[in-house]
């Protein structure tokens, strides 16, 4: 079969590529997924791509510069700290990804991990399966309800996890340079710096892009300001949590545990010192997960692949300057 585009898929965290070798099968386009999901194999694979999708591995400058007729990279998901965003502009390529993925899943498991940690539900668990009957162990329960929860960002995921909030009784304050205080009184919650939101949360979940403003953005000064009967959730990136800092808090009673779903390596290493700990709940980045999530993610980052190659203006560009460059590769793209 003869086709017009080729387009690389550089890994993904699903059980087939079917629904992305579908939606791009109508636009005549030929998906090549990487075997090995080196650098070196994406360097040989880029120079015949059209377009490039991507979930969790590195697209680097290296991989960017040997894509020389690729048109636009896609990614499987929000974040785009695994992309060379800047190397891709200034090479006319269009960046896209699907901002509107997942918000009920990750925001349902932040509250799931916020549960967790509050009624030890792990820890109790590990208690009754080595034989144990007894709830005192850990730190002393407090009821939910009139405790304070603080959100890092409040994108389309935070603004999802405030109605859950409320519908436990929890006072909702956020910390966001980007937010005003019309978004706050919208959705209810009281703006405040980030040494206020350290000091006065008794739960901290994060939901801000890594970015080298949010590199651990939580780290041992920030520990220190916290109450030693705070918690920390983490399902957005683990770079954003400072591991060694986090860790020594969690050690020396600085705050009473964390629930996380994303590590600074992933996976973590066996004798990574957080796994040994029990006030701490861990899941394998499963917050994205739903059967419907999956799906709606695999076909969108795909048709904004295909929408670029075909001429179409994409649903969520992330580098809008690019569209006016004299170098955009794509075609004039239908505004």
């Amino acid at each position: 079969m003869s086709y017009k585009y080729k387009v690389m898929m550089t890994d993904y965290a699903w059980p087939s590529v079917e629904p992305e070798r579908g939606v791009l099968a109508e636009i005549g386009a030929e998906l090549i997924v990487a075997e090995s999901g080196t650098e070196e194999e994406f360097i040989e694979l880029a120079p015949q791509v059209d377009g490039i999708l991507t979930c969790w591995l590195n697209v680097t400058t290296a991989v960017v510069e040997a894509a020389q007729q690729c048109k636009v990279i896609g990614r499987c998901g929000i974040g785009l700290d695994n992309i060379d965003v800047e190397t891709a502009t200034a090479l006319g390529m269009v960046v896209t990804n699907v901002p509107a993925y997942c918000i009920d899943e990750v925001s349902d498991h932040t509250m799931a991990l916020l549960l967790a940690c509050a009624r030890k539900i792990s820890l109790l668990d590990r208690t009754m399966r080595s034989g144990g009957w007894t709830r005192d162990v850990g730190p002393p329960m407090r009821r939910i309800r009139g405790q304070k929860l603080g959100i890092v960002g409040l994108g389309k995921i935070g603004k999802a996890i405030v109605p859950k909030a409320k519908s436990f009784g929890l006072e909702v304050l956020v910390y966001s340079p980007r937010a005003t205080q019309e978004m706050a009184d919208e959705h209810g919650v009281t703006l405040v710096d980030f040494p206020e939101l350290l000091a006065e949360s008794d739960y901290i979940t994060v939901h801000a892009p890594l970015t080298p403003e949010t590199q651990d953005l939580l780290n041992e000064d920030a520990f220190r300001r916290m109450k030693s009967t705070a918690y920390v959730l983490n399902t957005s990136r683990g770079g954003i949590i400072e591991p060694t800092a986090l860790y020594n808090a969690l050690t020396t009673g600085e705050i009473a545990g964390a629930g996380l779903d994303v590590f600074v390596e992933e996976p973590p290493q066996p004798d990574d010192p957080l796994l040994t700990l029990d006030n701490v709940v861990l899941t394998p980045h499963a917050a994205f997960t739903s059967e419907e999530s999956t799906y709606d993610l695999e076909v969108t980052a795909a048709a904004e692949v295909a929408r670029v190659l075909t001429g179409q203006m994409p649903e969520s560009v992330v580098n809008p300057e690019v569209l006016s460059s004299p170098i955009l590769r794509a075609t004039v793209l239908a505004q």
